[in-house]
């Protein structure tokens, strides 16, 4: 069978996994006690089942063993199989330490120890982690970077699994933003080449679409940690395999794949520490709270998100195919601070980390202001 029917047929079988278990997980919520009562900082008003994610990781696992004994031969290497039971093996354990948080709401600090003990796993047992190659400064510059890139992967790993949980707020948010950059990584993946990362981002993709019928505003069923981790953990273990090998440039990629909860992760610590209080205590100020506090309405708060993530994918590709350009280190320092500053003016202009202090927009308006001055002074004369 050729690998193109066996990816479509993978995706479909997810898809309608995806659809028929999750009404059954949704009772199987409400019968455990996994609900999401509403409070002060929520959005909802009426009481939730959680635990969607199950729904998720069952029509990801369903589809793969229903496909797994027509896998084309390049699939069946042995690197590309350890990667795979990572992926199996290390997602098991992030969705059964997220249904537990979806039932008993589990410490951040009993998450987070299952979560190292999941990217151990990947690394220690399946081999799996990033290989840093042509860095500048030397072969002594090179050793450093190869000594630490056990502790790299696991920070990666753990980073990215908590980013996508951070912005898991609305109806279909985490759904969509985890669907676009798992989208932005099958499109590399083809255009590299990598069938691993193609099967099981196609899996993945038809599973969330699957789940999204019943997630989207308005929802009938919210992932919960047990979805939101999962696919944290499987986007970071995509692109962590996408681009194993990674230089300065390359470096940049996966980061732009998740730059939504990337930067909404960072103005939430900055948040909270300009605030002073703990970077792990939950607040009202990240970027879908705040896009609804400006007028935005649930629905279109999610979809300018989508759409701030869609961007974020297609200079992920982009980048991707200026690697191999001659003069790729200075586009990509380029695009680097234009997107450092626009985030800045974004995130000033809808008040993600302080609605008062707004430097570079007050800067921007005296600037303006005495550039009209000028031109009234000019014309007078």
């Amino acid at each position: 069978m050729p690998a193109v029917m066996i990816y479509l047929f993978g995706f479909i079988i997810a898809l309608i996994l995806a659809l028929v278990l999750t009404p059954l997980v949704k009772k199987f919520a409400f019968i455990v006690g996994a609900i999401d009562k509403p409070n002060h900082r929520k959005v909802h008003t009426t009481i939730m089942p959680r635990m969607g994610g199950l729904a998720i990781f069952l029509g990801f696992i369903g589809s793969f063993f229903a496909v797994v004994y027509f896998l084309p031969e390049e699939i069946m290497q042995p690197w590309h199989l350890d990667f795979i039971k990572a992926v199996l093996v290390g997602g098991t354990i992030i969705v059964i330490t997220g249904a537990f948080d979806d039932r008993f709401e589990l410490s951040a600090k009993v998450k987070l120890i299952f979560q190292i003990i999941a990217a151990c796993v990947v690394v220690f047992v399946f081999d799996v982690q990033i290989h840093f190659v042509n860095m500048p400064f030397g072969t002594t510059m090179q050793h450093l970077v190869e000594w630490i890139s056990i502790p790299i992967t696991i920070l990666w790993i753990v980073g990215v699994t908590n980013a996508i949980n951070l912005i898991d707020g609305l109806d279909g948010l985490a759904a969509g933003v985890s669907g676009i950059a798992i989208i932005t990584i099958l499109v590399m993946a083809v255009i590299t080449g990598m069938q691993p990362v193609i099967l099981l981002s196609v899996l993945l993709i038809g599973s969330i679409a699957g789940f999204m019928k019943y997630n989207f505003h308005p929802a009938k069923i919210f992932m919960g940690d047990s979805g939101a981790l999962f696919l944290g953990f499987c986007i970071a273990m995509l692109s962590l395999y996408s681009f194993k090998q990674v230089t300065l440039v390359s470096l940049v990629i996966p980061l732009l794949i998740i730059g939504v909860p990337l930067s909404d992760t960072l103005f939430a610590i900055i948040r909270r520490l300009v605030n002073h209080k703990p970077i792990w205590v939950a607040d009202k100020g990240h970027l879908h709270h705040r896009l609804q506090d400006i007028g935005f309405s649930h629905r279109k708060t999610v979809l300018v998100i989508w759409g701030i993530a869609a961007i974020f994918g297609a200079l992920a590709i982009v980048q991707g195919a200026l690697i191999s350009y001659k003069g790729a280190n200075w586009i990509t320092f380029a695009v680097l601070l234009i997107i450092i500053f626009l985030l800045q003016v974004g995130a000033e202009f809808i008040g993600i980390v302080d609605k008062s202090q707004k430097p570079i927009l007050t800067f921007i308006n005296r600037l303006l202001g005495k550039a009209d001055k000028e031109n009234i002074h000019t014309g007078s004369k």
